[in-house]
């Protein structure tokens, strides 16, 4: 059971934990954009040719698969790669799991799984052909399914192991921020169920595994705008005006932490709800995801092997 009862932009000022995470995963993604949009901006003019009138450009010589710096990105989004395999590692390596929480460790897993496939697409010079062709594409895939992997993962309670008890966990906090809401004068309890529509067990129950993800989804879409209609019955033309229409934060605290509890108790709604289809599928996509890394392996190793054994370094 939760004892923290002060929930929203008003509860204390401790520090939060997350920070300094956040702090790095984002100088993460900036370090990454910087990179690809450097090479991107350069190599802009080179890439933008077709095949036959690449041989003229100046660039050539440098940005071809083989070239100065086509080589060395080659190199590079392998190594990137690699690197990914550590979140693989950190669970046999007890060393490497005493640094960071799994959470973390997939953040900039993502990172890497992402940053990757571009920086291979520009040693390529976005010419997918063989079994480079073949390696890229299954990274792409890769990167898109780690994505996803992503995503469910962060529905899916970490805290306990015992589904039943997770449950449990789930249903108390949902009730104590239900308590809090009850609490609140601005919106009517119509008002905010309607706003953050959730639906049934037995709704859930009824659709696919994949019916069931998109659902989801749909609904973490929707909720923005749905925070945003919230917003703008409480706030005035100028208030909503200066939030842009609800979505971004007012100045009106009261409206915030209610807007807050409403938004969190509706993600932990959608959480109990979807719990069974999430694990479902999360253990569908450990059975595609690990295969088609593994198959990039093999494939990357191949190219390298053939490149050097016919002189294309």
């Amino acid at each position: 059971m939760i004892t923290n009862t002060t929930i929203g932009p008003l509860a204390g000022t401790a520090p939060d934990p997350e920070r300094g995470h956040l702090l790095r995963l984002a100088g993460a993604w900036a370090i990454a954009c910087a990179f690809c949009l450097t090479v991107a901006a350069y190599g802009y003019d080179y890439y933008s040719l077709a095949a036959l009138e690449r041989p003229h450009s100046p660039k050539h010589h440098l940005l071809r698969p083989s070239g100065a710096i086509g080589i060395n990105l080659g190199i590079f989004g392998v190594a990137l790669f690699l690197l990914i395999y550590l979140y693989y590692f950190r669970k046999r390596w007890g060393w490497l799991g005493s640094f960071g929480t799994t959470k973390h460790w997939l953040d900039f897993h993502i990172v890497l799984g992402i940053s990757a496939p571009i920086i291979i697409a520009f040693h390529a010079a976005f010419k997918f052909r063989g079994i480079a062709g073949m390696a890229f594409w299954i990274m792409v895939a890769v990167a898109l399914s780690g994505v996803v992997g992503r995503y469910i993962y962060a529905q899916i309670p970490r805290r306990l192991n015992s589904a039943e008890f997770t449950w449990q966990e789930l249903q108390d906090e949902q009730v104590q921020l239900a308590h809090l809401l009850s609490g609140q004068k601005m919106f009517t309890a119509q008002e905010l169920t309607a706003a953050f529509h959730i639906p049934s067990v037995d709704q859930v129950s009824h659709k696919s595994a994949t019916g069931a993800l998109c659902w989801m989804l749909v609904l973490d879409l929707a909720r923005p705008f749905r925070v945003a209609a919230l917003r703008r019955r409480a706030l005035s033309f100028g208030g909503s005006l200066a939030a842009i229409g609800g979505i971004l934060s007012s100045q009106n605290q009261e409206l915030e932490r209610i807007v807050h509890i409403a938004r969190r108790q509706a993600a932990m709604s959608k959480r109990m709800v979807f719990l069974s289809r999430s694990q479902q599928v999360f253990q569908l996509w450990h059975i595609v995801h690990r295969p088609f890394s593994y198959a990039f392996v093999v494939l990357a190793i191949l190219h390298i092997a053939t490149a050097m054994l016919f002189g294309y370094l």
